[in-house]
């Protein structure tokens, strides 16, 4: 059986590792706009992805609890 802190850490680990992608991403999109002159837009849709996904899930959490 599965404790809460079990669960935390997993949660806290998940949490950590999608705001590394997302930092990783964006420096390399800003990266590639600035050095090499071209907008990745794969790289620009899943960031608005991921954000919307982040800022949607926060807000079913903070109305559901």
């Amino acid at each position: 059986m599965l404790d809460e802190r079990f669960i935390m850490h997993r949660f806290k680990a998940t949490r950590l590792a999608l705001m590394v992608g997302m930092i990783g991403m964006v420096g390399f999109f800003c990266f590639d706009m600035f050095v090499n002159r071209a907008i990745r837009w794969d790289l620009l849709g899943i960031l608005v992805i991921m954000a919307v996904t982040k800022l949607g899930a926060m807000l079913y959490y903070q109305r559901t609890n």
